[in-house]
């Protein structure tokens, strides 16, 4: 799955963008310092989330919508399109 999937998964099992999701998260105090396993129990115990959608959001509240290009380009099952990651929802693309 690659990163993005993960995102576009964390869309549909909230209901909220990654970048709204990202609002909520600000507004409750959370940011790049924030441990990740507060951000893990908030998106677990209000979404349902499991960890690896957790921490792909945690990767983006501390990192911002950049990864790294090791999987772009590539033809494996963790490929991205793009180095930087959409985070305004399924519906803008």
């Amino acid at each position: 799955m690659s990163f993005q999937a993960y995102l576009d998964a964390l869309e549909d099992k909230t209901g909220q963008t990654p970048q709204q999701l990202l609002d909520v998260a600000r507004a409750r105090g959370f940011g790049p310092q924030t441990k990740a396993a507060e951000v893990v129990a908030w998106l677990k115990d209000d979404f349902g989330v499991g960890r690896g959608h957790a921490m792909a959001f945690v990767h983006v509240l501390r990192n911002g919508p950049t990864i790294s290009a090791e999987h772009v380009g590539s033809t494996g099952a963790h490929r991205d399109a793009s180095t930087t990651l959409r985070l305004d929802g399924r519906a803008q693309r």
